[in-house]
């Protein structure tokens, strides 16, 4: 039975704002087309020389300038890749909310809560530093000339711009958020965290407004060395827009994306109060640990499972129940959907374990078929498109699916977006070390 609708105004959560910038382009409009006509923002790697990697090629953000979103682009002169997409994504979210011409009634109520990952290194004076300072007359660093190397060839503001937190202090000046402010970095899924975690901060009465996602870019060196010798990047360089495959038989593993994705949240007494239109509203949130191992799912899909289903009663619905016209209470999810032999086959075990024989009733897709995996910024992307859906009555597809997989034998969306009636949705995220938070977002009825 869904009785989510019992809680009070200023209880219930609303989505008043969105923005995003993702491979596919950097404003609402342009990237929900790409993704309804099913393209790909997959390409040969431009962001360093990539030609001798087992994977050369990412969804990388092009063409994007975020200086006409800014009040001053010159207090974000230093901004990294990263902190640039949250703005710019933040700055969409915050003019949809109408922030600017019908503001916060008190911006020390207004709060930001990010899973945000780090910066870009700077990589080719960070070798040359460890590399000028290797002594191998005893076989060490010269931790002196270290020192040296470093001050002479790094800048303070590049490496200031490599913590994760960054992004938040960008998006507090720039919108003067004087409220609470969090930044995790729980791999993968740490937007889906920020946004479920953000509602809990709102329902406590500890803020009126929330700036909630994620940003991250891992298009650098150490990023993909670290994912290919981890074996979780597709090595199907011969067509990068094939390459990520999720639920396919032929998957062979993710392929890297950036960007951001933004929200704004906010009690539905306070978006009332201020003349705001919600766009939906955010009504469960689970999390859990897998307690398994770093790098693989526990194989029964236990975590993914727990985290969907205290989402579902966080939001009063019955994962087996059925509305009143036959349909489930839950209309579509936003599959994690990595495109790796392991995520796929256990997020549809997860699933089935969650809605039993109401399972195969169910859509599931993965937009990372097309945007690729934004890493700490996939979960609040992928939100969006649940946002979307809701508002639109489409489903994204899941893009390059050929050859059915016996153990991925959900209804995935193969290749085509398909016109739906949505009302509720569920977002998944599931990241490296166990953590998995699932969101459950439905139409906002008054």
């Amino acid at each position: 039975m869904n009785t989510h609708g019992q809680r009070t105004d200023s209880e219930r959560v609303v989505v008043t704002g969105m923005g995003w910038v993702t491979p596919l382009g950097h404003d609402i409009e342009t990237v929900w087309g790409a993704l309804m006509r099913g393209e790909c923002g997959m390409a040969p790697i431009t962001h360093f020389d990539a030609r001798t990697f087992p994977t050369s090629f990412a969804a990388e953000v092009k063409g994007f300038d975020v200086a006409p979103q800014l009040k001053d682009p010159r207090a974000h002169s230093t901004a990294g890749l990263n902190s640039q997409f949250a703005l710019g994504a933040a700055a969409q979210a915050w003019a949809q909310a109408g922030l600017s011409e019908r503001p916060a009634r008190n911006m020390r109520r207004v709060g930001i809560y990010l899973g945000a990952g780090e910066g870009v290194i700077d990589t080719p004076n960070y070798l040359a530093t460890n590399l000028g300072a290797w002594d191998p007359a005893i076989g060490k660093t010269n931790g002196v000339e270290w020192a040296k190397l470093g001050h002479s060839l790094m800048g303070a503001a590049s490496e200031i711009e490599q913590e994760p937190n960054m992004p938040l202090a960008h998006i507090a000046r720039e919108f003067g958020v004087r409220g609470p402010s969090y930044n995790c970095l729980t791999a993968c899924a740490a937007s889906t965290q920020a946004i479920g975690e953000a509602c809990s901060i709102l329902r406590g009465a500890e803020a009126d407004v929330m700036i909630a996602g994620g940003a991250h870019t891992m298009i650098h060196v150490l990023g993909i060395t670290g994912f290919n010798r981890l074996t979780a990047l597709s090595t199907a360089g011969d067509d990068p827009t094939t390459a990520s495959r999720p639920f396919d038989l032929t998957r062979g593993g993710f392929v890297m994306g950036e960007g951001a994705g933004m929200v704004i949240l906010e009690t539905l007494s306070h978006a009332r109060s201020r003349g705001a239109t919600p766009l939906a509203e955010l009504i469960g949130f689970g999390s859990s640990a897998d307690s398994y191992r770093i790098t693989d799912i526990q194989p029964e899909g236990r975590g993914a499972a727990a985290a969907m289903l205290q989402a579902l009663a966080q939001a009063g619905i019955d994962p087996r129940g059925r509305r009143p016209d036959g349909r489930p209470w839950v209309d579509y999810i936003s599959a994690h959907g990595t495109g790796t032999k392991e995520n796929d086959s256990i997020e549809t075990l997860a699933v089935k374990r969650v809605f039993g024989e109401l399972a195969r009733d169910i859509p599931m897709s993965s937009v990372k078929s097309m945007l690729g995996h934004l890493i700490a910024a996939a979960g609040a992307v992928e939100f969006i498109t649940c946002v979307l859906a809701i508002e639109r009555g489409m489903l994204p597809p899941t893009i390059n699916y050929t050859t059915p997989d016996p153990e991925c034998d959900l209804d995935c969306v193969p290749n085509t977006p398909r016109k739906a009636q949505v009302d509720t949705c569920l977002s998944n995220s599931f990241g490296f070390g166990g953590q998995n938070d699932t969101v459950c977002v439905t139409r906002f009825v008054e």
